[in-house]
């Protein structure tokens, strides 16, 4: 028999006067939420007509819309790639940080400072800008080949200036993952033989995970958006369209607005997967406070 008791269930089971409650609040609810989208549509409407006063040309927008629609298949590739490598380096950098050995906890430290201590823009510039320049030194030195390996395209130093930055924030996150998960655990595993490492793997980073994946998900979202600073690169992605095709025509602000309603359209999209992913995540928890 299923644990779970529906909505239609529970209230048939309630007194009338809890039911006349539960409708009521049912009610209040309702009428916010409609409310709610009145205010979002009238903002809208507002803004819509404010832009046709500034003379916003619909049909330029609408006949550029699929050219721009192109490139999220670069912003997606850049924002899916950055965050992967991201997650690997906050692993490892937050193991670091727990880490009781005095150089894996000096590199992993060095390493969070550094990181989010300089802008974002800088670090991307250094991938693609400096690493050449730091190659042509190698060479000059002895070390063959040092230019060509170290000259990056576009594509992979957007992808490795956005994974080693969002690494960075994201150690701090896997770091009070790993440590929300109680010592007793620990304590328990090792007390029946487990090594430290398989007590990490098998014990500690599967509840760790849990905890991660709602901040990771936020992550994404601002990597999406920050996806866009491969475009100073020339990497044809959502915004380089958008500047391209605005200053060519001189329509910067219906391309940007195109843009902008795009990465909005993309993060509501996400922040919808988000959730249904942490309600799935959370029906364990869930389960047992139904018990």
């Amino acid at each position: 028999m299923d644990s779970t008791i529906s909505s239609a269930s529970l209230a048939a089971a309630l007194p009338d006067a809890a039911r006349q409650v539960l409708a009521q609040i049912q009610a209040r609810n309702r009428r916010f939420f409609v409310s709610v989208v009145l205010v979002v549509i009238g903002i809208l409407a507002l803004l819509f007509g404010v832009l046709s006063l500034l003379g916003m040309d619909l049909g330029f927008m609408y006949e550029w819309l699929g050219f721009l629609l192109a490139g999220i298949g670069y912003t997606l590739l850049v924002a899916v790639l950055a965050i992967s490598l991201a997650c690997i380096i906050a692993l490892f950098g937050a193991l670091g940080r727990l880490s009781h050995n005095p150089i894996a906890y000096g590199i992993a430290t060095f390493y969070v400072s550094l990181i989010r201590g300089t802008p974002l823009l800088v670090q991307v510039y250094m991938w693609y800008l400096a690493l050449p320049q730091i190659g042509q030194a190698l060479e000059a030195v002895g070390v063959p080949y040092a230019a060509s390996v170290l000259t990056l395209p576009a594509v992979p130093a957007g992808i490795l200036a956005l994974g080693v930055c969002y690494g960075a924030y994201m150690t701090e996150t896997f770091r009070a993952g790993i440590q929300s998960i109680t010592a007793g655990q620990t304590e328990a595993a090792l007390a029946l033989g487990m090594t430290h490492p398989q007590v990490m793997r098998r014990i500690i980073l599967p509840q760790a995970l849990r905890v991660v994946i709602p901040p990771i998900g936020n992550e994404f979202i601002s990597m999406v958006k920050d996806s866009s600073l491969v475009s100073l690169m020339g990497v044809w992605e959502l915004s380089y369209r958008a500047t391209k095709i605005g200053r060519r025509y001189f329509r910067s602000l219906e391309m940007l607005l195109v843009a902008a309603a795009v990465y909005w359209i993309m993060c509501i999209i996400l922040q919808a997967a988000q959730g249904r992913l942490e309600f799935r995540m959370s029906r364990g928890e869930r389960k047992r406070g139904q018990a």
